[in-house]
């Protein structure tokens, strides 16, 4: 296997719920910040905001950074009356628990972003739920503690958006030019002419160097609906989630247009103005791809929001899936864009490795959930629970909101969170893209009620290529297997059941012709071939994985472990063999009970510990790999 450090959609663990994400680059990371939900929660943005940041090197590698800013130090939500209002439902969702809602009278921190001032100091711009106002924290460093300023306010101290004649503020999007102007984009606008009030639009403002007060005021962008004929913008006016890059000598402004589902773009010579429409991005049905229309989508639909940034070369569009039959668990999604010669971005598809150097390989046990088609028989529908019912496949977990921890990242590898639910007669997942070589057998984990067969395709209109027989009953989840030839190439992998009652999907698995013959022989059980290892300590006659000392084991993979890291750029049966066993350590999940007695102190501290990082075991792989990090395209001049 060549590797397996990858990156997947979506890229954060899981079990994180990080919409409407704004990527930057500071020094040598790129940092996202977005809104912040709670699984299955009642509302948007239930949560605090987090920072998760990846080296521009290795986007396969997301740090969580924490918690950077708390929604209880905003004064709004401090010293709450009793009798504080409760806030209007969305969507008609009522909170079930009180863990599916905030406290009566708590606002919601939404949509954020964050630029680095004239002073070096970061700054991040937020809008609470439904209050009209751009309020601003402040930190020294990136991904720090943010601390509360104050709101964006006119020259004469009234906050910006409080007055009948203000514009209500909304989405606040950041941009300082090379000129050092400090511009504020905001604003949302109506998606039906009957509802417009004249107070919602896309505006631009410009701010004095103390990142709150007005130079310039606000003033109209982009067409609303009512005023978008002969624009241009038609079908595809903005609505919100305002974001803007300088890219050459071009301004893109990025937004989240009236079908909601999909990002836009409009193209400037400068930066406050003189917009003309260029397109879709992404949208997460990937409608209009292609002519796709609405009824055609491949996923539940909902609202996105993000904006586009380049790392290392490649230009990225960040963006939002829907996920748990809800518009309030979404998660954080990315592609690859690509600009012709005239600047133009061509509308990205929905892939399940947009951070990936390429196509995941075509080998290896991939969680569920990075599927990029998820449809029933009759196809996709608006994600709310009223709506799609039972009806529908759609992904969930479990457990409750869980708080993100290292620790946590490290299981969520080994064993997903979550998963599809609800896999009846007729529906599909799939996934974009595999290199396939020499594959022989696809495994499935399921659990539910159901019995019938797996069909798997490499495109969504083509042949049967195979089928796997399947048969469940309870919540334990079983594996599943079956010969399947899927031809040599870059293909999609597209799963459909077919059989009486429903199943969940939590795990495939894809082998390849000399890696199904091996696991018949020496790596069973994972007992290793001693005459293979016969130079190793301990003596290999008597090795056993799960029969060694810990001391032992953790002894006898740290040589291994130096062994192959030794080995550099060998390729030989040997080498091939030694790697999988340690790849199988880990996947076996032993790895993790040795860490945790090594946490106990049980491990003398002359034995090495490198081996039970994970990360140094991604480490040493990629090292072995011939991954080209060139640069795709020049950032700053497409």
């Amino acid at each position: 296997m060549k590797s397996i450090k990858q990156a997947f959609n979506p890229y954060l663990p899981s079990y994180e719920y990080v919409p409407d994400g704004e990527a930057h680059v500071f020094g040598d990371r790129l940092y996202l910040y977005g809104s912040h939900d709670r699984f299955n929660g009642a509302g948007f943005c239930l949560n605090d905001y987090v920072c998760w940041s990846a080296d521009v090197n290795d986007l396969t590698e997301w740090r969580y950074e924490g918690v950077i800013f708390r929604k209880e130090q905003d004064p709004v939500n401090q010293n709450i009356p009793e009798d504080a209002p409760e806030l209007p439902a969305i969507y008609g969702i009522y909170p079930e628990k009180p863990e599916d809602g905030n406290p009566k009278g708590m606002h919601a921190m939404w949509a954020p972003d964050t630029v680095c001032g004239p002073d070096g100091k970061y700054y991040l711009y937020y809008c609470m739920d439904f209050l009209p106002e751009i309020r601003v924290a402040v930190c020294d460093t990136p991904a720090g503690r943010y601390e509360y300023l104050g709101m964006v306010c006119h020259k004469d101290g009234t906050p910006l958006g409080q007055s009948e004649d203000d514009y209500i503020q909304f989405d606040p999007g950041v941009f300082i030019d090379t000129d050092g102007t400090i511009y504020l984009y905001s604003g949302n606008s109506p998606r039906e002419d009957e509802v417009d009030d004249g107070r919602h639009r896309s505006q631009v403002m410009t701010l004095e160097e103390d990142m709150l007060t007005l130079r310039e005021e606000p003033r109209q962008l982009l067409p609303a609906l009512s005023e978008s004929k002969g624009s241009g913008f038609e079908g595809h006016e903005f609505y919100e989630a305002s974001s803007i890059r300088h890219i050459g000598d071009k301004y893109y402004f990025v937004y989240s247009s009236v079908n909601s589902h999909e990002l836009c773009y409009c193209i400037s010579d400068r930066p406050d103005g003189g917009y003309e429409f260029g397109g879709t991005i992404v949208d997460i049905g990937d409608i209009y791809l292609d002519g796709r229309t609405e009824a055609e989508s491949v996923n539940a639909l909902g609202n996105t929001h993000g904006g586009i940034e380049c790392c290392n070369g490649q230009w990225y569009v960040f963006y939002h899936r829907q996920t748990n039959r809800s518009n309030f668990s979404r998660q954080s999604c990315a592609e690859k864009i690509f600009f012709d010669e005239n600047g133009r971005i061509a509308q990205a598809e929905v892939t399940s490795c947009g951070l990936n150097y390429g196509a995941l390989e075509g080998e290896g046990t991939y969680p569920a959930n990075i599927c990029c088609h998820l449809t029933s028989a009759e196809g996709a529908a608006f994600s709310l629970p009223y709506i799609m019912q039972m009806d529908y496949p759609f992904l969930t977990q479990d457990t409750g909101d869980i708080e993100p921890s290292a620790e946590r990242m490290i299981y969520d590898r080994e064993e997903p969170v979550q998963y599809i639910c609800n896999m009846r007669d007729g529906s599909t997942a799939g996934y974009k893209y595999f290199d396939f070589k020499n594959t022989s057998v696809l495994c499935v984990e399921i659990r539910g009620n159901a019995e019938g067969v797996m069909q798997i395709r490499n495109s969504l209109s083509g042949e049967v290529i195979a089928e796997i027989s399947v048969a469940c009953r309870g919540n334990e989840w079983e594996e599943f297997s079956g010969n399947a030839p899927i031809p040599d190439g870059i293909h999609a992998l597209y799963l459909t059941y077919r059989g009486t009652g429903s199943l969940d999907l939590r795990r495939i698995r894809i082998e390849r012709l000399d890696q199904a013959e091996l696991s018949q022989t020496e790596t069973d059980h994972l007992e290793m071939d001693p005459t293979e290892l016969s130079h190793l300590d301990p003596d290999p006659e008597e090795f056993s994985h799960l029969e060694m000392d810990l001391i032992d084991r953790v002894a006898f993979y740290e040589r291994l472990f130096d062994e192959i890291r030794s080995a550099g750029d060998s390729h030989t049966a040997d080498f091939d063999q030694k790697r999988r066993m340690l790849d199988e350590y880990y996947s076996s999940g032993q790895w993790r009970e040795d860490y945790e007695a090594d946490e106990q102190g049980k491990l003398p501290d002359d034995i090495k510990r490198g081996v039970l990082s994970q990360d140094a075991l991604y480490d040493f792989l990629s090292e072995t790999d011939d991954l080209d990090n060139d640069s795709n395209n020049d950032c700053n001049n497409v």
